[in-house]
């Protein structure tokens, strides 16, 4: 059974290397690699012309909702992939999706209309005529996930290698982009239904590690329009401004 609703705290940590390798062993007793521990996660941000979900967004109000098509690896026009309304408010963060293949998916969302009579697909559907959006931008990322074995709602991700690009915009064109953080940086992601357990917070603590305001879409948004370096994917991995 597929999941298709969430309801989650979800906290943003950037690592160094020594601090990821420090997660990974402190971990070890209490958490494991889920059934799909490694893999490729492609993104493709729905938004207005004028970016206005995005730049809403960046100013952290109290309500924020996004439109998105995830998939896993690089699919084919007939692979399934999932569209996501994701919803913050007050710091829990709310996720529905549904499953489509990937050509019915983008033909959906141009037309504004998904035609099916479910809950999800109703919520998405206001979302689209509210704000008629566009594929803005494609975001990709290599992902190491783990679960804990006592409470499997616990979920770690560590992202790599975070990539974008506002040109050929669409999940079955590929994963490639420019980076958008540093490439020896990585993204870890706790996500809990409610408190972190004690020893995940001395784990936190005895590392220096503090969670961070980090938008993977407002971070390439940022360096897309100039306001932050932008890092050419090339083997250098040297930052260059847009």
């Amino acid at each position: 059974m597929i999941q298709t609703c969430f309801r989650r705290v979800e906290k943003k940590y950037l690592l160094s290397p020594a601090q990821y390798y420090a997660m990974i062993d402190g971990i070890a007793n209490y958490m494991e690699p889920d059934a799909y521990s490694n893999y490729t996660t492609g993104n493709v941000y729905y938004d207005t012309y004028h970016f206005d979900l995005i730049r809403t967004s960046l100013e952290k109000p109290v309500y924020k909702e996004k439109l998105r098509v995830r998939s896993y690896g690089v699919p084919s026009h007939e692979d399934n992939v999932f569209i996501e309304l994701k919803k913050k408010f007050d710091g829990i963060v709310y996720k529905r999706r549904i499953t489509m293949n990937a050509d019915e998916a983008a033909e959906s969302l141009a037309s504004g209309h998904i035609d099916r009579n479910d809950q999800i697909s109703r919520e998405i559907n206001w979302f689209l005529h509210s704000y008629e959006p566009l594929p803005m931008a494609y975001i990709g990322y290599d992902r190491e996930a783990y679960a804990g074995i006592e409470d499997p709602n616990l979920r770690l991700t560590f992202d790599t290698n975070l990539r974008g690009r506002s040109w050929n915009v669409d999940l079955c064109e590929g994963d490639h982009g420019f980076y958008i953080i540093p490439k020896d940086t990585i993204l870890m992601e706790i996500k809990i239904p409610d408190s972190a357990p004690l020893w995940l917070s001395h784990l936190l603590s005895d590392h220096d590690i503090y969670d961070a305001s980090f938008s993977k879409y407002g971070t390439y948004y940022k360096q897309m329009i100039g306001v932050e370096p932008i890092c050419l994917d090339t083997y250098s991995g040297e930052f260059i401004y847009a």
